[in-house]
């Protein structure tokens, strides 16, 4: 004759197993979010910083080059001041990139 309390323990005895598998991969996803958050929003940071840095610098450039030189090298400050600020921007959605990266978020959460 069989026991019925056994399977009943087995019961439990797995519930706990899943329980605490679950427990242990939520813990290491905790962690390894933890850690790629920290990594992604350094990251975003500095390249933000960088394309800002570089880009209002090389925008700088064009627009002296404008204001020091007059109508004849125009073209060439106006396509300085076009680098600095398309490097300023990618710089700028590289950075954001990097911080939705480290938030786990997908290209379309904003």
């Amino acid at each position: 004759m069989s026991n019925p309390f056994q399977s009943e323990l087995g019961r439990d005895s797995k519930e706990k197993t899943n329980q605490a598998s679950a427990d242990t991969q939520s813990a290491l996803g905790g962690t390894a979010k933890a850690a790629t958050s920290t990594v992604g929003n350094t990251a975003a940071g500095l390249t933000n910083t960088l394309g800002g840095v570089v880009g209002a610098a090389t925008r700088g450039l064009g627009q002296t080059t404008n204001s020091a030189t007059g109508g004849a090298t125009k073209p060439l400050g106006d396509a300085l001041a076009n680098i600095g600020a398309g490097v300023e921007n990618a710089g700028k959605d590289i950075g954001e990139g990097g911080k939705r990266a480290g938030e786990w978020k997908g290209p379309s959460e904003r």
